[in-house]
């Protein structure tokens, strides 16, 4: 191979390897506020890239900031934390089962 094709295979490599997200299922069981947006009750998919938070279900999408944290123990399940703002609930954290993962909404 040339040098020219050995680069662009490492670039492109390198590039998937950056672009990748991490997805989660999360159930919200009540209507919920992520970012000034109230979300339904149901199924959604949550995507973590760096700091930024995507919640998705069809052509419904919210973004938030996030902090990710590490807990000493892993969550035996996906949990939903609020606090009650003026009524609404919203989303705080999400913790996501099976790990030790904590997703904290700003």
């Amino acid at each position: 191979m040339t040098k020219a094709i050995k680069f662009c295979v490492l670039f492109l490599t390198a590039a998937m390897l950056f672009a990748s997200a991490a997805s989660y299922s999360v159930t919200l069981f009540q209507p919920s506020m992520v970012s000034g947006t109230e979300l339904k009750a149901g199924e959604y998919k949550l995507t973590i890239d760096g700091d930024k938070a995507t919640i998705t279900k069809g052509k419904e999408k919210v973004e938030a900031a996030v902090k990710m944290e590490t807990s000493e123990n892993k969550f035996s399940a996906t949990s939903v934390r609020y606090s009650d703002q003026g009524g609404k609930m919203k989303i705080q954290e999400i913790r996501l089962g099976g790990t030790t993962t904590k997703v904290v909404f700003n």
